[in-house]
């Protein structure tokens, strides 16, 4: 943690605990917002069956989830940056709960589409790294990567917790009841987050008070708003790097657990396998996070895809051969990567970008991320009808983590951590 990291002005140093207490508030609203969402694995043949809907249209869902996601993230970066944490959590934390509460009254799928997809979609991207993004980097300055990889763990806890518990609430109540269950309880977050010091969260240590200052020329302006930012190289390179990551992660993790069953594995083992990638997938983002600090962010991605890479050539080598070592060569490899990169993108966001518009550009740049998980997922599955296999399903991630590993050697301010001719943010609210 930085030296420089205080609290509002009349409140003295900010303590170890108030800075611990900013960690633990943005993994917990990570880990909830994902974790809740996931569960629609588990939910998917209850669901499906309860509701008399095929395949296609249950798994729809997941789609639409991701796309409110990516479409609802550049909203939850503006609104953060502009009202703050206690706005966008009780936004997410209320969306969320009532989406998954009301599910459980479903009668028509389409119910379900607003409920877990949009709904869901909503809370996730108000509770998620946007949020947790820009709060972070107005109170952390050294070893930011590091910073960055604690609420990004999420992922995989949130993977690791809250489906085994839905899994067993369905199997005690059934699927409605479980709904509601775990919506009521996600709205019973709201009034102990809401009486959080989260106004002194929002705003910030006073030495990131004073930069926003220096370089906005106003304590009230934004330095960075989005529309200068798109006009930055580096931003559409971090938007490349975001689609083709998520591109890649979408196009193998769908298929994954149907691709092992079909090539002989037990479905208990293929699921644990699955589960396994969720457990790894935390302890690679806190590597990678430590990594980036330690031996540069350039080095540290660019291994993390040809970790992956290894990965996915691994399951493809499983299908056509099946053997436990592949299984678990694909599932370690594939799973401590799996995220991996999310702090790396946002801990560029916010060296890039200093001053205050972490969350809105970080928002716009998540629609990337949207986008490539719902091509991805979309993607994988038709090339899988079209091949009658999952090796050109599969092989799209490999292109796709090649394509990633290439944004960052070949874009110039992603490469050297600095922007390259970038516009002037005084002059750009002039028409600059």
């Amino acid at each position: 943690m930085s030296d420089d990291m205080h609290g509002r002005p009349g409140d003295g140093d900010a303590t170890r605990f108030f800075l611990a207490m900013i960690l633990v508030l943005t993994f917990v609203m990570n880990t909830i917002g994902r974790g809740v969402t996931e569960t629609f694995a588990v939910f998917l043949l209850p669901v499906q069956e309860g509701l008399s809907v095929s395949r296609s249209e249950i798994t729809l869902t997941y789609s639409i989830y991701m796309l409110a996601n990516g479409c609802t993230a550049p909203f939850a970066g503006q609104l953060i940056d502009r009202l703050g944490a206690r706005a966008t959590y009780g936004l997410g934390i209320l969306s969320l709960g009532m989406g998954y509460f009301l599910a459980g009254y479903a009668t028509h799928i389409v119910h379900y589409y607003i409920c877990v997809g949009l709904l869901g979609g909503i809370g996730a991207a108000s509770l998620g790294m946007v949020a947790a993004s820009s709060l972070l980097s107005r109170w952390f300055v050294n070893r930011i990567g590091s910073v960055m990889s604690l609420p990004y763990a999420a992922v995989g806890a949130g993977m690791i917790a809250i489906p085994p518990l839905a899994q067993l609430l369905i199997g005690w109540y059934g699927w409605r009841v479980s709904h509601q269950l775990i919506g009521a309880g996600v709205l019973a977050l709201f009034p102990f987050v809401i009486m959080l010091p989260l106004g002194r969260i929002t705003a910030g240590s006073p030495a990131w008070q004073e930069r926003r200052r220096a370089q906005s020329g106003t304590a009230n302006r934004n330095p960075w708003p989005v529309s200068v930012a798109m006009r930055t190289g580096a931003f559409w390179g971090l938007f490349a790097a975001y689609l083709f990551t998520s591109l890649a992660a979408y196009a193998v993790l769908p298929q994954s657990v149907a691709a092992l069953i079909e090539s002989g594995f037990a479905p208990l083992l293929a699921a644990g396998a699955f589960g396994m990638m969720g457990l790894l997938s935390s302890l690679g983002i806190l590597a990678i996070g430590w990594m980036s600090d330690r031996f540069g962010r350039l080095i540290t991605v660019t291994l993390s895809y040809v970790i992956t890479i290894v990965g996915v050539l691994a399951l493809i080598a499983t299908v056509h051969a099946p053997s436990l070592f592949l299984m678990y060569a694909f599932v370690v490899c594939f799973g401590l990567m799996q995220g991996a990169r999310g702090p790396i993108l946002v801990a560029l966001v916010s060296v890039l970008y200093p001053g205050g518009g972490v969350g809105s550009i970080f928002g716009a740049l998540s629609l990337g991320l949207g986008i490539g998980a719902a091509l991805g997922s979309w993607a994988s599955g038709l090339l899988h009808e079209l091949f009658g296999g999952y090796t050109a399903s599969f092989g799209l991630a490999v292109l796709s983590s090649m394509a990633g590993a290439l944004v960052f050697l070949l874009v110039p301010s992603l490469r050297l951590e600095r922007l390259m001719s970038a516009p002037s943010p005084a002059r750009s609210r002039d028409g600059g």
